[in-house]
């Protein structure tokens, strides 16, 4: 008789075990994923290139685990999540952000290059202000001034070239719409800027020298006959009784 009464409180303390954990398991929230868990999960959707689910996951570390031994690859492999998702500009702030928080890591020379080239490929086209590609020049020029032993450095040389070259030809953009458009004084001073500061893209240089001498003689033209115009209308001013 005490073997069944003791069976029968079992079977209700089970029941009333299990009943707390079903209860639980069914409207208590689930536990948090760990640094460690949203980390290998961003490199998971990284693999499988869902840029947008690996950039949750890194911000998610990022905000909630600062002091995880994952957190300072998690906010590299963000920045790098959206320079492969092509956000250009929220991955040159990703890369700003992680240069600014730790100066001495071994992945700077990295993180220059790549705001380089996120920054260059921000620039829409000739039309548009050039201030992405100068910016992209002044990183490049950095990384290869500040560490030419890298395997950056090279690479970085190649894209100056670039970016003096896209530079060059936007202003020389301006310069020939301002010509088309017969203002030739603007023209010759957009002219005479890329033969002043663009000697190193001789082809170009060549074009504005020989641009800024006709666009000099025109404007110089245009001031002669504005000045005729205006003595001649002087004097029919002064003479219009006759």
């Amino acid at each position: 008789m005490r073997t069944v009464f003791r069976f029968v409180i079992l079977c209700g303390l089970f029941v009333s075990l299990s009943g707390c954990g079903i209860i639980d398991w069914m409207y208590l929230p689930p536990g948090e994923d760990t640094a460690q868990e949203l980390f290998e999960s961003g490199n998971d959707a990284m693999r499988e290139k869902n840029y947008s689910a690996a950039i949750d996951y890194y911000t998610k570390l990022r905000d909630n685990f600062q002091f995880s031994p994952y957190a300072v690859e998690a906010e590299l492999s963000l920045a790098d999540a959206f320079f492969l998702d092509e956000d250009w500009l929220l991955a040159v702030e990703a890369y700003k952000e992680f240069e600014s928080l730790h100066p001495r890591h071994e992945a700077i020379p990295y993180v220059l290059f790549n705001i380089g080239m996120a920054s260059l490929n921000a620039y829409p086209s000739i039309d548009r202000p050039a201030e992405p590609v100068e910016e992209a020049y002044a990183y490049f020029s950095r990384l290869h001034d500040s560490y030419p032993d890298s395997e950056y450095a090279e690479k970085a040389a190649e894209y100056m070239i670039q970016c003096r070259r896209i530079m060059a030809e936007h202003e020389l953009f301006i310069a020939d719409f301002y010509y088309r458009m017969g203002k030739y004084g603007s023209a010759w001073l957009r002219y005479k800027g890329v033969v002043d500061n663009f000697k190193d893209v001789p082809d170009l240089y060549s074009y504005a020298e020989e641009k800024s001498q006709l666009a000099f003689v025109r404007h110089r033209e245009q001031e002669a006959k504005s000045i005729r115009e205006q003595r001649e209308g002087s004097w029919k001013k002064w003479f219009s009784w006759l």
